[in-house]
This record gives C-alpha cells, sequence and structure tokens, in this order.
C-alpha cells in the first residue's frame, strides 16, 4: 500500500522540519490537505520503500539535503509571500521536544549511558507527585528514585505513570500518553525557563560539564569558554560572545571566592559527586557559565 511509506516519510519530515509536507498528518483523506510538494512525498515514499524501509537511510537523506541545511535567517520579501515557510525556502525554527533537551544536557556533559534497550528507568523528579493519584496496592503508589547510572538514561527509557507523568517532560509539552499523538503542541512558558535554571537534572548536567571543560577545554580562560560553547552551541562563538563568556567566568569566580559556602551548596545538587581535584571555586565559577549556554535560545532551539 503507497499509503504506509507516505505517512511514514510525512512523520519523518516533520519530525526534522517542524511540519509535513502534509500538514495534517493524522489525516491522508479528502478532508485533509493536500501535500506542498506531492513530487517530492511520492519521490522519498518510493526511495523509503526501495531501500528496505531503512530509516537510518531516509534520515540521513532528509538531514544532508540542502533544503535542511538552509539558514533559518528571516528574508523580509520571501516572508512578505510565504510567511509560513511553506516554500521550504528557509530552515525551520521550533523548540527541541522535551526528551531531545534533556538528552542533550546529558550528552554535552558526558554524563548520558549509552546502554540501549533494559528495563524503564526513575530519574529525578520533585516528592509526593504519585501520592494524590496512586491506588494503595499499586506497585506506583509512591516514587521512588533510582540511583547511579539509572539516573542518565535516554529519555525515551523514563518511566511514565500517566496519571502523573514527568513534570520536567510534561513542562516541553511530552504527550501525556493517554492517547496517541502524530503532532506536538509547542508552547513558551516561563515554566519552561524556570526547568533549565533550576531542575535538579540540568543543573547537575551544568555541573558535569563543566569538569569536562576544565579537563579537555585547554588551558586558557578564552579556550575552555570557546569549548563550552561550540560544544553546546555547535558553532564557534563570536569575539564579542567569547569575551562576554571569559568574563562572566571571571566575576563567577570572585564571587565564589568571596562567599565561600556558595560554591559547595551548587556542587552538591545531583546524586554524582563532584571531582575533588577541582578547585572547588574555580569548578562553581564554570558551572554558571556552562548552566548559561545550557539555557541559551540558540541551545534550545533547532535553528
Amino acid at each position: 500500500n503507497p499509503l504506509t511509506a507516505r505517512v511514514t516519510v510525512n512523520r519523518y519530515w516533520q519530525m526534522l522540519f517542524g511540519q509535513g509536507l502534509v500538514r495534517t498528518p493524522q489525516d491522508f483523506g479528502v478532508q485533509g490537505q493536500r501535500p506542498s510538494h506531492p513530487e517530492l512525498l511520492d519521490w522519498l515514499a518510493v526511495r523509503f520503500r526501495e531501500s528496505g524501509w531503512n530509516l537510518r537511510e531516509l534520515l540521513k537523506l532528509m538531514v544532508t539535503s540542502a533544503t535542511y541545511q538552509q539558514s533559518s535567517v528571516v528574508v523580509a520579501s520571501a516572508a512578505k509571500i510565504d510567511p509560513s515557510n511553506r516554500l521550504l525556502w528557509r530552515s525551520p525554527t521550533y523548540r527541541w521536544p522535551a526528551e531531545f533537551l534533556r538528552d542533550k544536557a546529558l550528552a554535552s556533559s558526558g554524563a548520558l549511558v549509552q546502554l540501549v534497550g533494559g528495563p524503564s528507568v526513575k530519574p529525578y523528579q520533585p516528592p509526593g507527585l504519585w501520592k494524590p493519584v496512586g491506588f494503595g496496592g499499586s506497585n506506583t503508589s509512591v516514587f521512588k528514585q533510582d540511583k547511579g547510572e539509572k539516573l542518565y538514561r535516554r529519555s525515551m527509557y523514563t518511566f511514565w505513570k500517566r496519571t502523573s507523568p514527568p513534570p520536567s517532560m510534561s513542562t516541553f509539552d511530552a504527550p501525556n500518553r493517554e492517547t496517541c499523538q502524530v503532532r506536538r503542541a509547542r508552547t513558551n512558558t516561563p515554566l519552561q525557563a524556570l526547568v533549565l535554571m533550576n531542575d535538579v537534572q540540568f543543573v547537575e548536567a551544568a555541573r558535569k560539564f563543566a569538569e569536562r571543560v576544565l579537563k579537555e577545554g585547554g588551558a586558557s580562560v578564552e579556550d575552555r569558554a570557546a569549548f563550552a560553547f561550540r560544544t553546546i552551541v555547535t558553532r564557534r562563538p563570536g569575539d564579542s560572545e567569547l569575551k562576554t563568556l571569559a568574563r562572566l567566568f571571571r566575576e563567577y569566580l570572585e564571587q565564589f571566592k568571596a562567599s565561600p559556602e556558595s560554591a559547595p551548596k551548587l556542587l552538591s545538587v545531583g546524586e554524582s559527586p563532584r571531582d575533588q581535584k577541582i578547585d572547588v571555586n574555580e569548578l562553581a565559577a564554570w558551572t554558571m557559565v556552562t548552566h548559561l549556554l545550557l539555557n541559551l535560545s540558540e541551545t534550545v532551539t533547532k535553528g
């Protein structure tokens, strides 16, 4: 059935480009929207089928295309003609899904566990959330956080209680899994910034990444700032950006030296132990810098 390949190709196109070639991915019938590029949709569907339904090859084809690798900068003249980018004249810009954001922070820090498969895990979440919706005899009436490597598994392995989903995921519009969703809503709320700033997982990831910066980033402050920026934002920093990061590091370092109790308090967030060989004030200062980088719009946005 040719519909199978078309629907699948459209879903993966939507995942990468933010919207499908058919903008009603749940409806390819007479009430759905017509494809913006029908020939492209059919060509991709046939190629996908003839490759043996190879998803890896399909995704590689899409991300290496000139269309995907365009700049996301908005050109006023083009935006006036096609404001919704239906004709794909620029690369789309949208916030990464919830799972991507968490996994990106863990991967940048070097803490992400690459193990494939296995049982679900229970990473950090605020205590007591399961009690109001838990049944007395149920084995999920009380949340019991995992320890060790299980805290750093990929987000796809997170245990999901449908009546009380992980709040950091829900805040970034992850579906509650009550029903299947072929397209996620994308919202923009202050809660999302608060999660990135204060959630244990992200603060701990910033600290682990700061340790990596100090070990792998070079000897000078500028080299380390450039390493941190390039690792997270995936481009080289401009001169003004590099100077700002170096200045912030030095300012934070002075603040932590002036307040001896502040650095250990910051570095105690999370279950993983900190590297005792690294100066506590220097590590705390770099943690603040990497924490800032993890919160950049350019970090949390595909663009």
